[in-house]
């Protein structure tokens, strides 16, 4: 793109969620216009589009409305149907392009991608047949985790195998999904992640490093500055630069780490898009990971990335929502994001809490004393 995406045109997202809402409001600030292209009424991010086109992800025909109303076409997940995704980096102005979504689709090819550039990934080995199952095990070891290649988060897709026995159960039950990746099991000190985004002029920059912990396999709360030294996270910071460099990043890539005992890195998961984990940056950052994106792909310089304080994000899931709802007089200090969503079901991502103080122990006692 030789000149920014003029304010006025319309930006076109496929997916509905509350990644697209978020990036849609960022849009909006912006100046531009938003079409959306989801298959469920009343989105997230359809909630405040100017059109909705209500369409399935792996549907042409929607793929083409949506290329017709909009100057610019992004994504809020990655799991787009490649013929879908071809047409539009073939047809549309599509920054992002098919490529990496391609990659970051399958889990095998994604950690590949990684070690070809000398970044370090957990030992692995693929699983496309039950005949393979025995010489995976005894190469890995165990304890492993076991993961479909294809689609699954949240935990979803997977399972930890502790024996021989165990594995042999899991690849019967999950091969029927299609191709496995047996990943060893990396004791680990916690986990972070770096959103990194890179924009069409090339310029690139990282947020700061988040501290993750998870319940249930969902993401429970980020930490910022994450509680790991400086060495950790100027090395995660490099990491994730170099995937965006080699990988031919464009927009937003959140890397997700394990901090091995002993302080090694090791790249989990990528995600070719803003992060759950990166939320916080609305409130605690000169500039959002949602803002940063939409610089990113119409073409804009990209904002400052500063912490202005240490900050606590916390998700709301369905069964929290009540209980969050209900102390919203002790909220004076402490910031609500809801996604808009009709039904608050078990396990579903509903909103968030962001808390900043003057430390990051100050932060989380505000969030722990709130009932």
């Amino acid at each position: 793109m030789s000149q920014p995406l003029t304010p006025g045109a319309t930006i076109g997202i496929i997916g509905g969620g509350q990644l697209g809402r978020m990036m849609a409001i960022a849009a909006r600030q912006m100046g531009y216009r938003i079409a959306v292209l989801e298959p469920t009424a009343d989105s997230p991010c359809g909630q405040i589009a100017d059109v909705q086109i209500e369409k399935g992800y792996d549907d042409l025909d929607g793929a083409k409305l949506l290329a017709d109303v909009s100057d610019l076409i992004t994504y809020e997940f990655e799991n787009i149907d490649q013929k879908t995704a071809g047409w539009i980096a073939e047809q549309c102005f599509f920054p992002q392009g098919d490529k990496l979504l391609k990659i970051t689709q399958h889990r095998l090819e994604e950690k590949q991608a990684i070690e070809s550039l000398g970044v370090k990934v957990a030992p692995h080995r693929a699983i496309l047949a039950e005949e393979m199952i025995t010489k995976a095990g005894e190469d890995i070891g165990f304890p492993a985790v076991l993961k479909t290649c294809r689609g699954g988060y949240d935990g979803k897709g997977q399972a930890v195998v502790n024996n021989q026995e165990e594995l042999n159960e899991a690849v019967r039950r999950l091969l029927k999904h299609g191709e496995l990746v047996l990943e060893a099991w990396i004791p680990f000190q916690c986990e972070v992640s770096v959103i990194v985004t890179r924009s069409t002029t090339g310029e690139v920059k990282t947020f700061p490093v988040a501290e993750n912990i998870h319940r249930n396999n969902i993401l429970y709360r980020s930490i910022v500055p994450a509680r790991v030294s400086q060495d950790i996270q100027d090395g995660a910071k490099k990491m994730a630069l170099t995937i965006a460099e080699g990988l031919g990043l464009v927009g937003t890539l959140a890397v997700e780490f394990f901090v091995g005992s002993d302080g090694t890195l090791f790249v989990n998961e990528l995600a070719p898009r803003p992060h759950n984990s990166g939320h916080y940056t609305i409130e605690a950052c000169e500039t959002s990971q949602f803002e940063q994106h939409i610089r990113a792909v119409s073409g804009w310089p990209l904002g400052e990335t500063t912490l202005h304080k240490p900050v606590v994000m916390e998700n709301i899931l369905g069964e929290d929502l009540s209980q969050v709802l209900a102390h919203i007089e002790q909220f004076n200090d402490i910031k609500l994001h809801l996604y808009g969503k009709a039904e608050a079901k078990e396990k579903r991502k509903m909103g968030h809490l962001t808390v900043m103080a003057k430390t990051v122990e100050e932060a989380l006692q505000k969030l722990d004393e709130r009932s």
